[in-house]
């Protein structure tokens, strides 16, 4: 692909037609066409490993890919056998399919520190489970949410917290208190000023930095002292950290934990995972009030609970984990490398664990940049790597990585000429970019 390329005559189409019947035109915000230069915002027509094609014909090595849920790339034969064997059995049945407990089995095999699990589609149903669950266990109202974390569910509870709060009561956006990653004194000054009215808290147990020594084991001790559940949102830690997610990398259980994204390579389920005496208030061998904790039609869907084991399954006996950490590690090498030779590296800054990799565009005074941004996107694009993150999957191979790096090298000499102009203007031929939450349109 080359610059001539562009624009995309039927990806544009294609992206009309999307607004024309589809708000936003996709289904998930970080989709959409503004998180992509102007006409640059490839329809995927299919994936195979770690490639894609756009309805346009282009090949582009994907990363992010499925916000992060494909972890083992597009059409995994384990995983594809897996669904296929189910879907001439039978998806969805008046009772529980065998499938439910087998598929149960498997999870806390994997993840040891749980006790039990209820499946679901996504990770807003299980995040909003929790914190129900534990205002139910603890009779308290609120909750207190990581404010450095930018997502935890599309429910009222947390999107009434964002700079889209439209239609959201502020009596219920003023339930939920937010405390900063890594600042056990801070939080704990919000669980006495807030003294008896904390449920949880609930943060992503790690992020684009270790935790710091001692901060999750030190939340632990507070949210026991305080009276209070912890809950780890392990969507994207899930599989990535480590089989068992963040807990089972760095030994700290927490009450609660949520699962999903790499949990069915692309199949819609996530898990809610916690303590027997907590998850049994949504069931039905205890004394207490019940608790609605999650009902959902397709929760057990056969074929998704197959996905996810074996995904399960592919990551403990492959060590898939690691190869995410070995590819990871290459690439993050190589586009540091790549960014300081080309005289920008303080301004395209790769950033996270291994596994799980972003990168921040700078401008000349060190600030995050959407012009940047864009100005970097599409010297990838062009160069056949759709790439709004580094997050890799366990498909790609080294000439995958090698190839990101020279292109990245091509997008950083681009870099260095706006850098030296103080104005990217003329490499952006359009908009910037823009943030998923903004209040305008």
């Amino acid at each position: 692909m080359n610059t001539e390329d562009f624009p995309l005559p039927r990806s544009r189409r294609a992206n009309e037609r999307l607004h024309a019947l589809i708000p936003g035109g996709a289904h998930t915000y970080a989709k959409g066409d503004d998180q992509y230069p102007e006409d640059l915002a490839p329809v995927i027509s299919h994936g195979r490993g770690a490639h894609v094609w756009d309805v346009d014909g282009n090949r582009y090595v994907e990363y992010g890919s499925g916000l992060r849920s494909v972890s083992l790339g597009h059409v995994h034969p384990r995983v594809t056998e897996a669904v296929r064997r189910e879907l001439d059995r039978g998806g969805n049945f008046v009772r529980p399919s065998i499938l439910e407990v087998e598929a149960a089995e498997r999870f806390l095999a994997t993840v040891p520190t749980a006790e039990m699990v209820k499946f679901a589609k996504n990770g807003s149903d299980v995040t909003t489970a929790a914190v129900r669950l534990a205002r139910a266990v603890t009779g308290r109202p609120r909750v207190a949410v990581c404010g450095d974390q930018p997502f935890f569910s599309t429910d009222d509870w947390f999107i009434g917290t964002t700079p889209m709060p439209a239609g959201i009561p502020a009596a219920t956006t003023d339930l939920t208190l937010a405390f900063p990653y890594g600042d056990l004194a801070a939080t704990e000054e919000l669980l006495s000023r807030h003294r008896g009215e904390v449920a949880c808290l609930i943060l992503e147990p790690a992020g684009h930095s270790e935790p710091p020594p001692g901060y999750l084991a030190g939340l632990r001790e507070l949210a026991d002292r305080h009276g209070c559940v912890l809950v780890f949102d392990e969507m994207i830690t899930g599989l990535r950290w480590s089989e068992a997610g963040a807990q089972g990398l760095y030994g700290v259980v927490p009450d609660l934990s949520t699962f999903g994204k790499a949990l069915g390579n692309g199949f819609a389920v996530s898990a809610l995972a916690g303590r027997r005496e907590l998850m049994e208030r949504g069931g039905l061998r205890h004394s207490g009030d019940r608790v609605f904790l999650l009902s959902t039609t397709h929760g057990a869907e056969t074929h998704s609970l197959a996905a996810a084991m074996a995904v399960l399954a592919t990551y403990t006996e492959e060590g898939i984990t690691a190869r995410l950490h070995a590819l990871g590690e290459r690439l993050a090498a190589g586009v540091r490398a790549a960014a300081a030779g080309a005289g920008v590296g303080d301004h395209l800054v790769v950033r996270g664990r291994a596994s799980n990799l972003v990168f921040a565009t700078l401008d000349g005074a060190g600030r995050p940049s959407q012009e940047y941004r864009t100005l970097f996107l599409r010297a990838l694009l062009a160069g056949g790597v759709l790439a709004p993150s580094f997050v890799v999957s366990s498909a790609l191979v080294e000439a995958d990585i090698d190839r990101t790096v020279e292109v990245v090298a091509e997008a950083c000499a681009v870099y260095r000429k706006a850098l030296d102009a103080g104005d990217p203007t003329p490499w952006l031929a359009g908009r910037p970019v823009k943030p998923v939450f903004r209040r305008l349109a």
